[in-house]
């Protein structure tokens, strides 16, 4: 069992190490349409609780506890851009968990006009993604899982697609810790009439940990997210700004150990769930790297701050969840899951 651990482990580090970084065509993929995932971060979570939600950023979540279980999520993005998303699960003897989930992004209508400013009509442009996941538990304390994933786009005439995998593996302590690595998106593109590029898939590997505490319903969670990408410290204007001498006009940066600092922050997401008798749950999260990123000093604002909540009503849940992802508007996630087995 060890050499089977060693394996995906080191396997999981090729990946990380060959996979290029990419956020172009099919960012989309790293999108979050489930309101637990957004409430607790956006991240793969680390955490083995027989939820659906948890089985498409996270394959080794998949599990015999989602036999014949359902999810469906809605997202109120900005505007007219919503998101939709359908999942369902099925346990197979001897072959292990399957889940599979149906994406669909839509950016909404636009206006079709000609190069003199006539409009003769308009056009749609959405995103979506199939995606198959398969997980199975090894030993008491060890899982595993794979997806297969196609994505595809179609903007007007033009429309691009591509093919990926995600991997990862879990351990799950009996004191309540459980540990998750995973690399998402590996692939490549199978066609793209859009632009010339050879445009890759959005590559991540995450490392995650979580900790149930023993005498209170709390669980702790943290993630490093992006391994394989190190320099997340970007000199933006304000930030340049922020650190221009006003007398000399002279540029002076924080010291290294500062910068080394703030670049390791804006990897690490925390977050935490706090259960309310049996059928109330209470969640949040914040990522600096994304209020790093979005925030604008001369505001306060809660960018980088997500919560969320669900409420268990017999055999469904109902998750809600709002993200602020930026000092203007924050979307809405919605998400209901039901135990078809109940009914």
């Amino acid at each position: 069992m060890r050499r089977i651990i060693i394996v995906i482990l080191t396997l999981l580090m090729a990946l990380a190490a060959s996979a290029q970084q990419a956020n172009g065509t099919y960012s989309f993929l790293k999108a979050t349409n489930s309101a637990r995932v957004a409430a607790l971060g956006g991240l793969p979570l680390p955490l083995y609780d027989d939820d659906i939600q948890l089985s498409l950023f996270n394959p080794a979540t998949i599990s015999e506890g989602m036999n014949n279980k359902l999810g469906l999520s809605y997202v109120d993005y900005y505007t007219d851009i919503n998101f939709a998303t359908a999942q369902y699960s099925r346990t197979f003897e001897n072959i292990g968990s399957f889940a599979a989930t149906v994406q669909y992004h839509n950016y909404g209508h636009f206006d079709e006009a000609s190069e003199s400013g006539i409009v003769m009509g308009d056009f749609s442009s959405s995103d979506f993604s199939v995606n198959l996941g398969w997980g199975r538990c090894l030993t008491p304390h060890w899982s595993i899982g794979a997806a297969f994933k196609y994505a595809g786009l179609q903007y007007e005439s033009y429309s691009a697609g591509a093919i990926g995998v995600d991997v990862a593996g879990m351990y799950h302590a009996d004191n309540g810790w459980v540990v998750s690595l995973n690399a998402r998106n590996i692939g490549v593109q199978l066609f793209n009439n859009i632009n010339s590029d050879h445009d890759p898939l959005p590559f991540s590997l995450d490392l995650g940990a979580s900790r149930k505490l023993e005498h209170l319903p709390v669980t702790f969670m943290l993630w490093y997210d992006d391994i394989q990408h190190w320099n997340k410290f970007v000199m933006t204007p304000t930030y340049i700004e922020k650190h221009t001498n006003p007398l000399t006009g002279e540029f002076e940066p924080e010291s290294k150990a500062t910068q080394f600092a703030r670049n390791l922050a804006c990897h690490l997401v925390v977050g935490g769930e706090l259960t309310l008798g049996k059928n109330i749950v209470l969640r949040s999260a914040f990522n600096y790297g994304q209020r790093y990123a979005m925030n604008v000093p001369t505001a306060r604002t809660l960018v980088g701050f997500s919560a969320g909540l669900a409420v268990k009503i017999k055999m469904f849940e109902i998750s809600y969840a709002r993200s602020r992802n930026n000092i203007q508007v924050s979307p809405n996630y919605l998400t209901i899951t039901m135990d078809l087995n109940k009914f």
